[in-house]
């Protein structure tokens, strides 16, 4: 079975235009290949990320990893973190760890794995390059509003009527 398909847009490209900040990270670098530690096989251990100059409205934040490339047409989530306080401007290598502490108020949704907690990149053997966008959304309300029982799809309609702003940095991998 052949997975030849045309590579995906940007999937934030495809979204109302909202102001963008900076977000860093020790174990990403924008547009290279992920480091082994994030892929699922090798660490699956959740990247450091450091973000400013979010919008001044910023009363939390919501950090994801969402792969377009997945052979599917929902992409795939690997990561959700919501209802991260304004004051949290960094999460540690590690952060999305089963189990980690967060910060009060603050929970991981289940990715498209199952589990509350980060999956690192796991396309399939042989597929074409996959992008893993790690973004924060800078929300303008104290909270989400979904629980932790919500999906990822429920997650990124209520960020599309709350996000202030936005930081990206995106890895790739390939099997």
């Amino acid at each position: 079975m052949s997975l030849d398909r045309p590579v995906h847009p940007d999937p934030y490209s495809l979204l109302p235009h909202v102001p963008s900040f900076e977000v860093t990270s020790h174990d990403v670098t924008h547009g290279m290949a992920l480091k082994d530690d994030q892929v699922a096989a090798l660490g699956n251990t959740s990247p450091h990320l450091s973000w400013s100059g979010a919008p001044s409205d910023t009363l939390s934040y919501t950090v994801t990893c969402f792969d377009p490339d997945a052979p599917t047409p929902s992409g795939f989530w690997h990561w959700a973190l919501v209802d991260l306080p304004a004051s949290c401007t960094e999460l540690a290598t590690g952060a999305g760890a089963d189990g980690s502490v967060l910060p009060p108020g603050a929970f991981m949704l289940r990715n498209d794995g199952g589990q509350a907690a980060f999956m690192g990149a796991a396309p399939p053997q042989g597929d074409q390059v996959h992008r893993y966008y790690f973004v924060v959304h800078a929300v303008n309300q104290p909270t989400l509003g979904i629980d932790a029982g919500a999906s990822n799809a429920v997650m990124s309609f209520n960020l599309a009527f709350k996000t202030a702003g936005r930081a990206l940095i995106m890895g790739t991998y390939q099997h």
